[in-house]
């Protein structure tokens, strides 16, 4: 496949590229720096996107924990899980 011809914006991203892309955003603070900028500013389309699906993948994962956390405090299973330790 020669990607030689094909502009810079619409270069795809090896499997390679993917996989050190998971690795960065994967470390705390910095990761979610670069995936804010990535989501906002990639010059190539498919970097941008791959970064705007992981940004909403983190935004739901994080709302999950959220309302597990709710669920938790509302029922009172940390006083149960205190006492058994």
């Amino acid at each position: 496949m020669d990607n030689l011809n094909i502009p810079e914006e619409y270069r795809p991203i090896s499997m390679w590229g993917y996989f050190g892309y998971e690795i960065l955003f994967s470390i705390p603070v910095i990761g979610f720096i670069f995936l804010i900028v990535f989501a906002l500013g990639a010059k190539n389309i498919n970097k941008k996107n791959f970064a705007r699906s992981h940004f909403c993948y983190t935004i739901i994962c994080f709302l999950v924990f959220l309302v597990a956390l709710a669920i938790v405090l509302a029922t009172g299973a940390v006083e149960s899980v205190q006492t058994w330790f």
